[in-house]
């Protein structure tokens, strides 16, 4: 039996602000449903090597308060990365035992995680939709709407719900 999973990009301390803090109380509403087979969450940690720290200056994520998820993980898998996406052997892996046939994404910031993991999933040939009212960039709305319009250009309207 093919399964779904819902990926939760990235809704850590460091990513909310009043851009993005109503998707805490959506996503846990959504993860409280039960609608997906099985569940897991991404979590960014920059390092002093980085290029964000080194090129971007960017100093976010480095301490253990700035990477807690501020959702309730459960004893759900928590995929941490160093770069933009959490695609790589360990997750394809995960996919593949768990028989998974359509990832579902949501989360921050829709203008560079949940863009790049769903660009990777859909290079990997999985099928993969993005959850568009469940996700949003810190920066703002604009970017947020701007990463929709690319999404849906380059993985298909009907793969950004």
């Amino acid at each position: 039996m093919n399964k779904t999973l819902l990926l939760v990009i990235d809704v850590q301390k460091n990513f909310i602000n009043e851009n993005t803090e109503f998707l805490i109380e959506k996503i846990d509403n959504l993860i409280q449903s039960k609608t997906f087979d099985l569940m897991a969450f991404t979590k960014f940690i920059n390092e002093e090597n980085s290029p964000f720290y080194k090129i971007l200056n960017y100093k976010g994520c480095l301490s253990e308060a700035d990477r807690k998820i501020v959702l309730n993980v459960n004893d759900h898998k928590v995929f941490e990365k160093t770069k933009y996406t959490a695609i790589n052997a360990e997750f394809l892996k995960f996919i593949k035992v768990n028989n998974i046939s359509t990832v579902y994404l949501c989360g921050i910031d829709t203008d560079a995680c949940v863009m790049k993991n769903a660009l990777d999933l859909f290079e990997q040939n999985i099928k993969v939709k993005v959850l568009k009212d469940y996700s949003m960039s810190h920066s703002g709305i604009d970017y947020h709407n701007a990463a929709i319009k690319i999404l849906q250009k380059l993985i298909g309207k009907d793969n950004v719900i």
